[in-house]
């Protein structure tokens, strides 16, 4: 006969899941910070040499629920400057930040978003603000959990995919995480971070700005309205 268990006990390990959860993210965020310090502190010397100041990036993203945090990474292009013709993403992002992109170092800040509950360490991707409006209902429970500084689509091919895949695998993450989805989440992010693959699609400095659901915008790129891509680092303002 098959066991099936009731909502009651569903319930309680999903309780159970998110606070041992919890308990991860700031025990690895914590240890990370302490030691990648050395590391931090490199790139945040290097960032202010070869960028310039301030060192790191911050913008207001959708968290939990939609509510509102502010983002913070280390800044990896430089300042619009039209008198040297520093205009577009592709003049500004050097070599350097590409660097920091596909290493994912330029998102070390956000472990202290972790550790304020404003992150986690896996979960969809926080995105724009301004595309919560334009999410269908069943887009919008990526927003049911945590964002996270890496997630199922990012691992399944990060910026190379289509707005409605990657929309479509932060759901699936939102219906069956569990501790054993986290750990392979996790693993195959290190795998993406060593080889650098899928940071951006091909042929674009920053992603494709989401536009709605299925629409033509959002699988074909707009130069006039290129925004921050969802690791945040594209048409950036230091702030």
């Amino acid at each position: 006969m098959e066991r099936t268990s009731s909502p009651e006990a569903r319930a309680r390990g999903r309780r159970v899941y998110e606070t041992t959860k919890r308990v991860v993210d700031v025990v690895c965020a914590s240890a990370a910070l302490v030691l990648l310090s050395p590391v931090l502190l490199v790139v945040t010397v290097a960032v202010a040499t070869r960028l310039g100041r301030p060192v790191l990036f911050r913008q207001v993203r959708p968290g939990l629920h939609g509510e509102p945090f502010t983002l913070v990474k280390f800044r990896s292009m430089l300042d619009v400057d039209p008198a040297t013709g520093l205009l577009t993403d592709a003049d500004r992002l050097t070599p350097f930040g590409r660097l920091l992109r596909s290493t994912s170092l330029d998102e070390l800040p956000s472990l202290i978003g972790v550790l304020r509950g404003q992150l986690s360490l896996v979960g969809p991707r926080p995105l724009l603000l301004h595309y919560l409006p334009l999410y269908d209902a069943e887009q919008a429970r990526r927003h049911d959990v945590r964002p996270g500084l890496t997630g199922l689509a990012q691992v399944s091919g990060r910026n190379g995919l289509d707005w409605d895949e990657r929309l479509r695998l932060d759901v699936v993450y939102v219906d069956r995480r569990g501790p054993l989805l986290d750990l392979r989440i996790a693993l195959r992010t290190v795998v993406s971070v060593l080889r650098r693959t899928g940071v951006t699609d091909s042929g674009d400095v920053t992603c494709r700005p989401f536009t709605g659901s299925s629409s033509p915008s959002s699988t074909t790129a707009d130069p006039s309205q290129q925004m921050p891509d969802e690791r945040g680092t594209g048409a950036e303002v230091a702030a």
